[in-house]
């Protein structure tokens, strides 16, 4: 090793560059519907994008072993090359067809289709306008675009128009935000950034990797949400959280994907999403499109546990969502996400580089497969817990 990587590693570490992960991994040894086993303990899990319970429904890892038997473990190849299957065509028109678009595009992930998309389709001359708060996947798409970035404040109507007016002489200019923001659980306010996408020659990007199987009454979700139809060129979503397998998918017009499959780097030149994944991901679309009671289960739960931390005096955002934050003080974070473990409860302490620092956070995400008795009994946990110390609870709430 190079002394002047030896130097940059060092500095970087001892100015607090090292992962927590490393430090204290988290190691599953048996998963179950909401639940893993972890030191030899069965503990309730408040920390995966398992949003609808399907990561482990027999039906999907029937699905996933089935597809195993028949094409092996890898698919051996990018899909424009030799590593396409009738699995991957199947998801990709059954995706279009659940988002109400023409067509689908399957990535290796989720990450992979924000930073290589934003980049396919801006050049030199264009604007790229972002949402302050965007994933990383989307700033680094940005950075990878010959376009000029403009950052508008989280959530900002009047802050994206000054952006928009401001980028008035750029021959395309693309608004790109998450649907739902990942740390806070917040949802955009898509009707007005279409609105004024339309009002100022620009076109959207919307990033439902965390709306997919959670917004609207069927999970189909942000459109479905806002009853909005049209409005979006550019869907993106995951496989890897409420489809409970991994991967990413754009969905938009045919010529949209036709002009991804020929000009996004990391479709070209990666190999492409294993055909078991595929086929895990195709089986929990179909049960999500099947039981959409799935998606109000999972908003039951959710609602329940707003409730219910809030009655106990924890500093929650003022509307439930499926991503649920506890704001602590600082250094508060690991201590409770600590305490909340001893309690057979895994609930992860978020800091920077994930959120910014001094807004450190336990992360809580709800999830379809945990019980009613289960919500309960992670209260329970927290109630010990609670500022000031234990305070009771009240009972389930109406939904």
């Amino acid at each position: 090793m190079s002394a002047s990587l030896d130097r940059f590693l060092a500095e970087k570490l001892a100015a607090g560059g090292r992962s927590a992960w490393t430090r204290s991994p988290i190691v599953a040894q048996r998963a179950s519907p909401g639940r893993a086993v972890i030191d030899g303990r069965e503990r309730l899990l408040l920390c995966t994008n398992d949003y609808l319970g399907l990561a482990v429904d027999p039906r999907v890892v029937d699905a996933a072993r089935q597809a195993l038997d028949a094409f092996g473990a890898g698919s051996r190849a990018a899909r424009s090359l030799a590593g396409d299957t009738e699995l991957h065509q199947a998801l990709e028109r059954e995706l279009a067809d659940f988002k109400g678009v023409e067509a689908a595009l399957l990535f290796g992930s989720g990450f992979s289709c924000n930073s290589s998309v934003i980049a396919a389709l801006t050049r030199a001359g264009d604007v790229v306008v972002s949402d302050e708060l965007n994933h990383a996947s989307i700033v680094d798409g940005c950075r990878l675009s010959a376009a000029a970035a403009r950052v508008y404040r989280h959530g900002d109507l009047v802050s994206l128009e000054a952006a928009l007016r401001q980028s008035g002489s750029a021959s395309k200019r693309m608004v790109v935000t998450d649907a739902v923001f990942s740390m806070d659980g917040d949802i955009a306010p898509l009707p007005g950034i279409v609105d004024l996408a339309e009002r100022h020659d620009a076109f959207v990007m919307l990033d439902e990797a965390h709306a997919t199987g959670v917004l609207g009454p069927g999970g189909a979700g942000s459109l479905e949400h806002f009853g909005i139809e049209g409005g979006v060129a550019v869907l993106m979503g995951t496989l890897g959280k409420a489809l409970g397998s991994v991967g990413g998918f754009i969905g938009g017009s045919r010529d949209l994907i036709d002009f991804l499959a020929a000009n996004a780097r990391s479709f070209l030149f990666t190999t492409s999403l294993p055909p078991a994944a595929a086929a895990a991901a195709l089986a929990s679309l179909r049960i999500l499109r099947a039981e959409p009671e799935r998606v109000e289960r999972l908003w039951r739960n959710a609602r329940r546990l707003h409730a219910g931390l809030g009655e106990l005096g924890f500093r929650v955002a003022a509307e439930p969502a499926a991503i649920l934050p506890i704001f602590t003080g600082e250094g508060e974070a690991s201590g409770l996400s600590a305490a909340l473990y001893e309690r057979d409860v895994v609930a992860q302490a978020v800091a920077a580089p994930y959120v910014p620092p001094g807004s450190e956070r336990v992360r809580l995400i709800a999830s379809a497969a945990h019980s009613s008795d289960d919500v309960e009994a992670i209260l329970s946990a927290f109630a010990e817990l609670a500022p000031g110390g234990r305070r009771p609870l009240d009972g389930p709430t109406a939904d």
